[in-house]
């Protein structure tokens, strides 16, 4: 096996490796701007600068040649080396800012350049606290600029498209943003204008920057050139909290974390899974964030009126008491998680009903082979796993004016939005609606209205459209259940701590809503049928043991990363 020496100390390696890609990979925190792993290295920033040498071979033995020590001779090259485009091989010795005073001094006096146009606004960026720049000037920068004239002032709030701005003052050219939109989301809308000290990023005349993944580039983007419009100036870093979890958007899953201030969603965020999304996200996933904060409903509702929950609960269970299980219609949702259409599963059968049905959610060519899909729901392939199958809207339009069903059960879905049906075609029939948003077509029909946790409100199981089973964890606190002792946190300071000023989890601004894991026992209790279950953790290990499809796919397998099922269980 090849072997490469860094800093003294020897690592073993195989196949075509960048050298800057293997000394993150471990542990050398080497700096670097332009470069990224998933597109080309062009070495604009040289700031990854390197002594790169190889063993002095005699030419006469093919042997390297030996010092007095006895130890090899090492012959550096007479530059330094980028390191993000230099191919490893076998022997190579390296020396990085940690072992080199040359390249210590390479990276202040670049550095050093690389800020002498650079605006001095650190106090009033959105980057600011998590600018790659702003930490690698304090790490390898120098104390000071011996620039003593008047920077080059660039264009400023720039409207790049429908969702990004440009601050052309503070680029330094990295070109990561033009690199991604030719090679990774492969629109072209964006290139370099200009020349010399005036140029930066921009579309080319008649172009608007409004391709479905146009945001990635303000996440990729080094120094806070590129900003959201939504987000701009709304929130720091440092006052939100942030929380790993899945993007309820689209079959694809997603992996983003949810920014969190006051109890409202104030960004969502792409998060590296090289299995699901790789290191992006598309912009309707980041726009969504919306429904979570918007419309929602402040209390479960009888006939309209508001109810306690334990009213709700009772009167749920009321009106399945008083119809004939087989005149019930269960309705899953593929916006719910595993776990609560499980126990769906659980109260159709207490109740002697047919297994529950769930609406498709198809927008045909909508999707590309990318991160976009069709399918608009984020766990169609868990309800498919668990025996609960589709029901076209005609279908059920049918069973519903068909007089064959006295009480329809709906759990987070829409079924009058959709057009499966109208408010008209419910008269006469009783409804139990458990919703997210005040907004829901559905909810004027509704006899028990409960509000419902949406995605980034409970713990739970989606499994996306290649079987990859993932796990929701709460971003935000709600009435009723508590996040710190009854769901798993986010490792963010607000988390650990539960600051005073951390205004999320007071009780002014919880939603008064419950998840599905909890609504449905306490229904089921009301008819004398016990699910006890400690949380949604102990739901999905029943699964797991009932259900073959799910079989080892327990929490602790999904981790953060989420587990591949087969029709047989977890992938090995």
């Amino acid at each position: 096996m090849a072997k490469v020496t860094i800093d003294n100390q020897t690592f073993e390696f195989e196949g075509q490796e960048k050298l800057l890609q293997f000394c993150l990979d471990h542990g050398v925190d080497l700096p670097h701007f332009c470069y990224h792993p998933s597109m080309s290295a062009p070495a604009n920033c040289r700031q990854c600068l390197v002594e790169v040498g190889m063993p002095q071979m005699n030419r006469e033995t093919g042997q390297p040649n030996m010092d007095e020590d006895g130890n090899t001779v090492i012959q550096f090259m007479p530059k330094l080396q980028t390191s993000c485009s230099m191919q490893m091989s076998d022997g190579m010795v390296v020396k990085t800012h940690c072992s080199s005073e040359t390249v210590k001094r390479a990276q202040k006096d670049t550095l050093e350049f690389l800020l002498i146009n650079h605006p001095l606004d650190c106090p009033i960026c959105d980057q600011a606290g998590h600018c790659p720049l702003q930490n690698q000037a304090y790490k390898h920068g120098p104390e000071g600029s011996r620039f003593e004239f008047e920077k080059v002032h660039k264009p400023k709030h720039i409207d790049l498209g429908p969702r990004v701005v440009l601050d052309g003052e503070r680029c330094i050219n990295c070109t990561r943003c033009i690199r991604f939109t030719r090679e990774v989301s492969k629109s072209d809308q964006l290139t370099i204008i200009e020349r010399g000290v005036k140029n930066y990023p921009m579309t080319p005349p008649g172009v608007e920057f409004d391709e479905p993944y146009s945001m990635n580039v303000i996440d990729i983007c080094p120094v806070g050139a590129l900003t959201s419009k939504d987000h701009r100036f709304k929130a720091r870093i440092w006052e939100m909290s942030k929380t790993a979890s899945i993007s309820a958007v689209g079959a694809k899953g997603s992996n983003c974390d949810y920014w969190v201030k006051d109890n409202l969603i104030l960004k969502v965020t792409p998060r590296t899974n090289m299995d699901v999304n790789e290191y992006w996200l598309a912009d309707e996933e980041r726009a969504d964030y919306k429904r979570f904060n918007e419309d929602r409903p402040t209390s479960p509702t009888v006939s309209g009126a508001d109810v306690s929950w334990d009213m709700a609960w009772k009167a749920a269970a009321d009106c399945l008491k008083e119809v004939d299980g087989n005149r019930v219609l269960f309705l899953g949702s593929a916006y719910a998680t595993v776990e609560d259409n499980y126990l769906l599963s659980r109260l159709a059968e207490a109740v002697g009903s047919s297994a529950p049905v769930y609406l498709p959610h198809v927008e045909k060519g909508h999707g590309d082979d990318w991160l976009r899909t069709d399918d608009r729901t984020p766990n169609a392939q868990g309800c498919e796993r668990l025996g609960i199958h589709v029901v076209s809207a005609d279908d059920l339009k049918a069973r519903l004016t068909s007089g064959e069903v006295d009480l329809l059960y709906v759990m987070e879905d829409d079924p009058v939005a959709s057009g499966a049906c109208s408010v008209a075609d419910l008269e006469g029939i009783k409804v139990v609606l458990h919703h997210y948003n005040t907004t829901n077509a559905t909810l004027p029909a509704a006899d028990v209205a409960l509000p419902a946790a949406t995605a980034v409100e409970t713990v739970g199981t989606y499994v996306n459209i290649d079987g990859h089973a993932q796990r929701l964890r709460p971003a935000k606190a709600i009435a009723g259940v508590n996040r710190t002792l009854s769901m798993e946190i986010g490792k963010c300071r607000a988390d650990r701590h539960g600051t005073p000023f951390d205004k999320w989890y007071t009780e002014s601004n919880l939603v008064n809503c419950h998840p599905g894991w909890v609504t449905i026992p306490s229904i089921a209790a009301e008819l004398g049928t016990e699910m006890t279950y400690k949380g949604p953790k102990a739901i999905m290990e029943e699964v797991t043991a009932s259900v073959l499809a799910f079989k080892g796919a327990t929490y602790d397998a999904m981790g953060e990363m989420g587990v591949r099922l087969t029709e047989a269980g977890v992938t090995a």
